[in-house]
């Protein structure tokens, strides 16, 4: 893998074209990472954030319009109560902490997931980040949170029957399109690249509809220890694929 330089963007060596604008994580690990450590679980979440942050930064670096973390899945309220509890407080502290940061870096914030659930000075706080980030232009931060992509897609399908319902919207005329238009994603574009850390592959109920052709590329690093440089090697294997959407394969020279 190349070296990361002075100017990150032209030292991944790959064609602004070839990169991917949308990608999405499932960050893994943070569990595992703290029992190799000989720590509690909570502190593999703490050093989490910090490859949070190590991330959407090496992403606005390598020209990454859009970010997606898969923060909290519906299926982890099956944790410990202590650790969901310490999640949720994490979170709070996360969204009032990094407030202030992620105005400075003119990122725009969106939130997906099912925020019921979640508790009030959460979503007190969810709100005013989202509020802050408001005006933003720069770089999208996604984050999603209490998230689970079979639920999504029933939530998409209960509102266009809605519409069925009300008159609306004609059976035959619901389209690929129109679903996609439902979806918690309805303004974002779908994910190029899909990374998981810890070297699971599965995909764990995550953007099962938008994912449909991202390319994917797994790492046996534990979140905890996702830095700039894996970045730059999932975007530079990427980059060498080429990507066919059903078509034929063409020839396209490796920019690595």
């Amino acid at each position: 893998m190349n070296e990361l330089k002075n100017s990150p963007a032209e030292s991944l060596g790959v064609p602004r074209e070839r990169r991917p604008k949308h990608v999405a994580v499932i960050m893994d690990g943070n569990g595992r990472w703290a029992e190799q450590q000989n720590l509690p679980r909570i502190e593999g979440h703490l050093r989490g954030v910090e490859a949070v942050r190590r991330t959407m930064e090496a992403c606005q670096d390598f020209g990454v319009e859009t970010l997606t973390l898969f923060c909290l899945s519906s299926e982890n309220w099956k944790r410990p109560a202590q650790e969901l509890e310490f999640l949720m407080a994490l979170l709070r502290e996360y969204l009032i902490g990094e407030r202030e940061s992620l105005v400075e870096n003119n990122l725009r914030l969106k939130i997906i997931g099912r925020r019921e659930r979640l508790p009030q000075d959460v979503q007190i706080e969810m709100d005013r980040t989202l509020e802050a980030c408001r005006d933003n232009d720069g770089m999208i931060l996604v984050l999603a949170i209490n998230y689970g992509s079979r639920s999504e897609i029933v939530d998409a399908m209960t509102a266009i029957a809605r519409r069925v319902q009300a008159g609306e919207v004609e059976c035959e005329t619901i389209t690929e399109e129109m679903v996609g238009q439902h979806l918690y994603t309805a303004s974002l574009p779908d994910p190029d690249l899909l990374i998981r850390t810890s070297g699971e592959m599965r995909i764990s109920n995550f953007l099962l509809w938008q994912i449909s052709y991202a390319e994917i590329w797994v790492t046996d690093t534990l979140w905890p220890e996702f830095d700039k440089h894996h970045l730059a090697e999932a975007i530079q294997n990427y980059a060498a694929r080429d990507r066919r959407y059903g078509g034929l394969q063409t020839s396209v020279e490796s920019p690595v």
